[in-house]
């Protein structure tokens, strides 16, 4: 009896450990059913941060200039309002070996993007990009490209034939004056732009050019004005960045036409409207363009007022209610696109027809643009 008691209590210790070696065997089965998920969250791929841009701008002038450099960094402001852009800039930066050691520099840096943003920066700009051939380079108003360096403008001569408009209302002694930078098409075409609108409105006007060669000379653009003033003319225009010739044209008692920004607070009872520049937009989309990988080099870009790139100014309580309406009425027809600065017939200085009767210049012609048109008085020179 007593073997048969130890025989079953053997056989229950090896029941009991065997159901105990199933239950550990049974374990690892439910951990293996879980395991899947696991694996597949560990699997799914890291998302990339976003790609931050850095972009440098480089300007011939003071951003409180009221003119030029103050409406790029206008444009400058609004990217760096976008929090995944960082922007740094250096101002008053001379044309020539100043520009390329500051353009150099902030490649250095590693900026990925650098707009260079005067014309005078044109071949130092195309010779630092050879040099950074993994950096981007915008340069505004030239006309010299490569593979990492596109070229950038505004049909500003657009905002001119308006301005033209309403100066050739204004004036009563039919002669306008123009405080012109450089003799460069950038510049002739904008005065061209002006004199053919100012002519729309008034057959007789003729405008009277002066050179200064500066882009930022407060002093000897204000003496230029002057010059022009003392000579009979009534409404004065320029090319410049400072708002010294709309006060010279206050001083004496006349209209002005400024540019770049709004100068009607530099001249209260003289600014008639300014041609103006947003170049918010432009660099808003060139960042974009950065950061998602679009962007191209070797390219030429010319925005419009169509883009909303080019605009005049609001036009002051002296200009009469028909003349505005005239104005915006011209105005209406750019914003749709339709060019109407340029229509032939349009003679030069000499008489001679240079865009053909119905027909419209063409960008080719704008772009190399080195003649007066009839009706400028002075040299292109």
């Amino acid at each position: 009896m007593k073997k048969l008691l130890k025989l079953f209590g053997v056989s229950a210790m090896c029941m009991a450990l065997l159901l105990s070696l199933v239950a550990c065997g049974e374990a690892p089965q439910e951990k293996k059913a879980e395991e899947p998920a696991k694996t597949e969250e560990a699997a799914a791929p890291a998302q990339e941060e976003p790609k931050t841009v850095k972009a440098g701008f480089v300007y011939v002038s003071p951003v409180g200039d009221a003119g030029y450099s103050y409406a790029h960094d206008q444009g400058r402001q609004a990217v760096d309002a976008l929090d995944w852009v960082t922007t740094s800039f250096v101002e008053s930066v001379p044309e020539g070996a100043d520009s390329e050691r500051v353009i150099r520099n902030m490649a250095r840096k590693g900026f990925d993007i650098i707009f260079t943003t005067s014309f005078g920066y044109m071949d130092p700009t195309i010779k630092v990009g050879k040099e950074f051939p993994d950096a981007k380079f915008m340069h505004c108003s030239g006309f010299k490209k490569s593979a990492n360096v596109t070229n950038y403008f505004g049909r500003v001569y657009q905002a001119r034939f308006l301005t033209g408009m309403v100066a050739g209302a204004m004036t009563k002694t039919d002669k306008l004056g123009y405080v012109a930078a450089f003799p460069i098409p950038e510049v002739i075409r904008g005065i061209n732009a002006f004199a053919v609108g100012a002519r729309q409105m008034n057959p007789d006007v003729e405008v009277r050019v002066v050179w200064t060669k500066t882009w930022y000379d407060p002093a000897l653009e204000k003496d230029a004005a002057k010059s022009l003033l003392d000579a009979g003319c009534d409404v004065i225009a320029q090319h410049q960045d400072s708002p010294a010739p709309q006060e010279a044209a206050e001083e004496a008692g006349m209209y002005s036409i400024g540019y770049n920004s709004d100068m009607s607070s530099f001249a209260p009872k003289a600014h008639l409207t300014s041609a103006i520049w947003n170049w918010g937009p432009v660099y808003t989309k060139t960042v974009e363009q950065v950061r998602d990988g679009s962007w191209k080099g070797d390219e030429s870009i010319w925005w419009s007022m169509e883009d909303g790139v080019v605009d005049i100014a609001p036009m002051g309580p002296m200009v009469p209610e028909d003349v505005k309406s005239a104005v915006m009425a011209k105005r209406a027809e750019l914003v749709k696109g339709n060019d109407i600065c340029f229509v032939g017939p349009i003679k030069d200085q000499s008489g001679t027809i240079k865009i053909a009767d119905g027909e419209k210049a063409t960008d080719a012609q704008l772009h190399d643009m080195m003649w007066f048109v009839e009706g400028v008085v002075g040299t292109v020179k």
